[in-house]
């Protein structure tokens, strides 16, 4: 009896340490969420999703994370996730709906926020966020009354007044627009974007020097906004005080090189001073945005002026999440400096061809999202930057699987290798000195090591010369230090003694791969393979060098491989590999397809489906597998996703 007892106690404390291990992810999954280390707290919620599927709430944070990502569609996922589980959920419905505004799918955003405000009528985000939804799909009085809702029930919510002030503006009333500007200002007196805003409007309604005041109020709490100087130096430039506009139109380049209309604006005022570089200014403007093309000397100022009205107000990257993304709906006062003075004086509203509504209402659409996450600030922690889908990087496939091998000492490895049986029978027979893996890592810094292991396998040949296994394990060897050409002859001999390996196949596979790649480097001194997505301005524009390269015995060799072992994925994933060198990308997705059906959880095989779906101009299911990647540890997905499929 007592025995009993003491299993019981031992059961039931392991049910709790596990209970107490599961809570204590979702914390640290929470806090990383809290911090901005938003790559971790995925990491968390997979680990608490492993073990516990039925719970919502790892789903729901994961969702936020990927939100934060701007991984919108694998967000949206893992909130249908949580909402199936816990249909009444509010945040899910709302989150959901504020991914599929990010993703124009207006009409969807809309159902959610209606099943939020049923579940949470008096929650005054959800109704701002509507309003964005209905202005998108042109209900401007629908917007309204959202907005009005929202500020009964939150008077002092200053998105909304700010929201409201464009819904305004898209039915002409500017000067109900700037009433709840100065609405925002009374509640947020040190809210630099509500005074860039007014004075927008205020431009609108020809009162400069109002206007000029705002935007000094903007600069001096925001002296970064490049807006502000830009429009500020439209003000001056319509007062013709082009030094002045110069001036400004240089601070804001200095700030944000990419502001097309600003290069136009500073043209323009330096055509009017006859200073040089006009010319050169228009030629970056209309580079930057073709829409802003033209030819001074080709037209009369009257025409010159109406081409220069093509210019887009100055502008700012949308700010989804943040108070302070107001600031988009700067673009609701386009470029109204053009030229005239004889040649080049700023021309009245008389003279500049007026902007149809429709042409209004578009540049007004941009709107700022409130944050509605209930998610508690870290208290006295420094926010740490982690979206990580704003570095820069190569968008490059990724690397074939190798058999590998590392020092069983060291930490060099990011992530867990993947296991394989066939794998553990060579480890076995060798009492796991060395350590042979399948990897895709970089190994270069162990090739000593490798020279060491072969000499191993040189006296292991000269006692047993009949054993196919010390064979494969040398040719392995030989493959990480290049040395291609003995690779090749002791697999061949691995082959001869034992025609049954699949390893000695996918090895053989491997070595003639990256041998065909070395003489297709040297033939054209080109870099790794890259599937050039056709998005990209810069990548389409690169020189393709054709080269007549032949992989048939590569592929004969992969597929005598998988003949052997069906269920083998890296063989799958590196003939895909192959298959997008040789443009056969429908071939590869195929390939791809069967590796992850064997490995649910292969990473680097979502991530070059991803690749090669999104190639494919499938982007909704390129972003689905990039999503997974991401999820499953590939931080570059996420960069992929933002530049290519929102």
């Amino acid at each position: 009896m007592r025995k009993q007892i003491l299993i019981l106690l031992l059961f039931v404390s392991k049910l709790a340490f596990s209970q107490l291990n599961i809570d204590h992810y979702i914390e640290v999954g929470e806090t990383r969420v809290q911090v901005g280390n938003y790559v971790g707290a995925i990491e968390n919620f997979n680990i608490v999703i492993r073990f516990k599927p039925h719970l919502p709430e790892p789903y729901y944070y994961r969702a936020v994370a990927k939100h934060q990502l701007e991984d919108y569609r694998g967000a949206i996922q893992d909130y249908n996730t949580a909402i199936d589980i816990k249909p009444y959920y509010p945040d899910a419905y709302t989150n959901r709906a504020l991914a599929y505004l990010q993703l124009n799918d207006f009409a969807k955003a809309i159902a959610d926020y209606d099943r939020a405000i049923e579940l949470d009528p008096n929650n005054a985000n959800i109704y701002n966020n509507r309003g964005i939804a209905k202005i998108s799909m042109k209900d401007i009085d629908g917007a309204i009354a959202d907005y009005d809702k929202s500020l009964q029930i939150s008077p002092k919510f200053t998105n909304a007044y700010i929201n409201r002030s464009n819904a305004r503006l898209q039915k002409n009333d500017i000067k109900g627009a700037i009433k709840d500007l100065n609405q925002a200002i009374m509640i947020r007196p040190h809210y630099a974007n509500a005074y860039l805003l007014r004075g927008l409007a205020r431009f609108e309604l020809n009162d400069y020097a109002s206007a000029l005041r705002d935007f000094d109020e903007c600069i001096k709490l925001e002296p970064k906004s490049a807006s502000a100087f830009n429009n500020r130096g439209i003000v001056k430039q319509k007062l013709e005080d082009f030094k002045g506009a110069i001036m400004d139109y240089n601070m804001a380049l200095s700030i944000d090189p990419t502001q097309a209309n600003a290069y136009l604006n500073r043209g323009i005022a330096k055509e009017n001073l006859k200073l040089p570089g006009s010319e050169e200014d228009y030629a970056i403007a209309a580079k930057l945005d073709p829409k802003l093309a033209f030819n001074s000397k080709e037209v009369d100022s009257g025409a010159l002026a109406q081409a220069k009205q093509k210019a887009n107000p100055a502008g700012q990257k949308n700010q989804a999440q943040n108070t302070n993304a107001s600031a988009q709906n700067q673009n609701a006062t386009a470029q109204k400096t053009e030229t005239t003075d004889d040649q080049t004086k700023v021309a009245s509203d008389t003279e500049v061809k007026k902007e149809t509504k429709e042409e209004r209402d578009r540049r007004r659409y941009k709107l700022s999202l409130a944050d509605s996450r209930n998610l508690p600030a870290p208290k006295d922690q420094p926010v740490d930057d982690g979206k990580i889908q704003n570095k820069n990087i190569e968008i490059d496939l990724q690397p074939i699987f190798v058999l590998s091998s590392y020092n069983k000492y060291s930490t060099d490895f990011e992530r867990i290798q993947y296991y394989n049986v066939e794998l553990e029978n060579i480890n076995n027979f060798n009492n796991y000195d060395p350590v042979v893996t399948i990897s895709n890592k970089s190994v270069n810094h162990l090739k000593d090591v490798f020279k060491n292991y072969i000499l191993f396998f040189n006296e292991k040949i000269k006692n047993n010369s009949k054993e196919s296994q010390n064979y494969l394990s040398r040719g392995i060897f030989y493959c990480l230090i290049d040395d291609y050409n003995n690779s090749i002859t002791d697999l061949q001999k691995a082959i001869e003694l034992n025609d049954k390996n699949a390893l000695t196949y996918f090895s053989m596979a491997n070595c003639r791969l990256r041998m065909t790649e070395m003489i297709e480097e040297f033939k054209q001194n080109s870099e790794a393979l890259t599937v050039s997505i056709k998005k990209d301005p810069i990548q389409s524009k690169a020189t393709v060098i054709e080269t007549v390269t032949d992989y048939t015995e590569v592929l004969k060799d992969y597929e005598t491989c998988l003949q052997l072992n069906p269920k083998f994925p890296y063989a799958y994933f590196n003939r895909a590999y192959v298959k997008c060198k040789m443009k056969d990308y429908t071939g590869a997705l195929d390939d791809l397809n069967k590796a992850i059906d064997v490995e649910k959880d292969f990473a680097e095989a979502y991530f070059n489906r991803g690749l090669t779906r999104i190639y494919l101009d499938d982007v909704e299911g390129g972003a689905i597998d990039l999503s997974k990647a991401g999820e499953l540890g590939i931080q570059d997905a996420y960069n992929i996703i933002k530049r290519y499929c929102n």
